[in-house]
């Protein structure tokens, strides 16, 4: 399919995948000597929320949520690809939906890979209150399409909203699984809510059972919901909420960074924990999204992120998710990610930008 730029896309998995002329078109631009691509976020102006992107081969391929909808192939997962960050083309859906119940859920896919094989890791919700269970599909190739292993990962506190996995693969080869959970009780110096754990992967598909507590809320900033009503555990809390894991390792040590607060509002942002190892202990998060937070009136709940490098081979760059204006759509964004003495650090923009290609 043809490069595209939907300034006046419309949620293109809601109604027919409509690709539009677009005034953002104009925003790029590119000269036959250029050293790099000018571009003005968002990106991709349509609906990519809680975007995983990776290079595989020559291209950068990102992957985002589609809730209980489908892509006109039927499949789910909204699935495009890139040679630069900015130019992307629309491939179509990525997983075939191990159900056929339209009720069904499924977030935040994160793709790796392993062996010559593509493995997406997902969230699905069932019909059942607050249920959601960690899956994988797999693939000959990075565009798919995924097909489901038909199990299901299990950690071991049996943990009925698992979501948000996120694989990660060490130096020595070991496998860990990060994944979002609810912890629904309050500790000294912590929060109810939802918080962060990992674990070993003995395979695809199988955890370990040695679950570590990565991050839990310990600050105001991570509120979602005041006297939130839970109804599977039977009664109301000032509900907290981290999730969104997403780690890679820098000079020795694990970062391991998160979403925090109500994905629904502006207030969303994105901090981090460090530690020496991939299951921690890790130091504790911020009292305020220290790598990524909105700017009123222009970036609204930045979050949801991936970390990749740049087609110069060095610049590493934040892919995350933020609303436009009307609170209808979380539009695909990009921005460089700087390693400050206070630590990593992504300030949101609104104006023309350049992705840097190798001299």
């Amino acid at each position: 399919m043809s490069t595209l730029n939907w300034r006046a896309a419309f949620g293109f998995y809601m109604l027919s995948l409509l690709i539009l002329p677009s005034p953002g078109c104009s925003g790029v631009r590119q000269h036959p000597q250029a050293t790099g691509v000018t571009y003005t976020n968002p990106i991709v102006a349509a609906d990519v929320p809680d975007p995983s992107c990776h290079k595989f081969g020559d291209y950068y391929y990102t992957f985002g949520t589609t809730g209980d909808k489908r892509l006109p192939d039927g499949r789910i997962f909204t699935l495009l690809r890139s040679r630069d960050l900015v130019h992307w083309e629309l491939l179509g859906g990525a997983l075939v939906p191990p159900s056929d119940n339209r009720k069904y859920l499924y977030w935040a896919p994160e793709v790796t890979q392993n062996g010559g094989k593509y493995y997406l890791y997902y969230a699905m919700g069932d019909e059942a209150p607050e249920h959601f269970v960690l899956r994988v599909g797999i693939s000959d190739k990075p565009e798919g399409p995924y097909q489901d292993s038909g199990a299901v990962l299990r950690d071991c506190e049996t943990n009925r909203f698992t979501i948000d996995p996120f694989p990660f693969r060490d130096d020595d080869g070991h496998w860990y699984l990060f994944y979002a959970c609810d912890f629904p009780f309050e500790s000294p110096g912590l929060h109810a809510g939802t918080g962060i754990a990992a674990d070993r992967l003995l395979d695809i598909t199988r955890l370990g059972c040695d679950r570590h507590v990565i991050v839990r809320a310990a600050h105001d900033w991570t509120l979602f919901q005041s006297n939130r009503w839970m109804g599977v555990f039977h009664q109301s809390f000032n509900w907290h909420t981290i999730e969104a894991p997403c780690v890679l390792k820098h000079k020795s040590k694990y970062y391991c960074f998160y979403s925090g607060s109500n994905w629904q509002t502006p207030r969303y942002g994105v901090d981090y924990v460090v530690a020496e190892h991939p299951l921690g202990p890790y130091t504790a998060g911020g009292d305020r999204p220290r790598v990524l937070q909105g700017i009123p009136g222009q970036v609204r709940g930045p979050g949801g992120i991936s970390i990749v490098t740049g087609p110069d081979g060095k610049t590493q760059y934040i892919v995350y998710h933020a609303w436009n204006k009307q609170m209808t759509e979380r539009q695909l964004c990009i921005d460089r990610l700087e390693w400050t003495p206070e630590g990593p650090r992504c300030t949101p923009t609104v104006t023309p930008q350049v992705v840097r290609y190798k001299p």
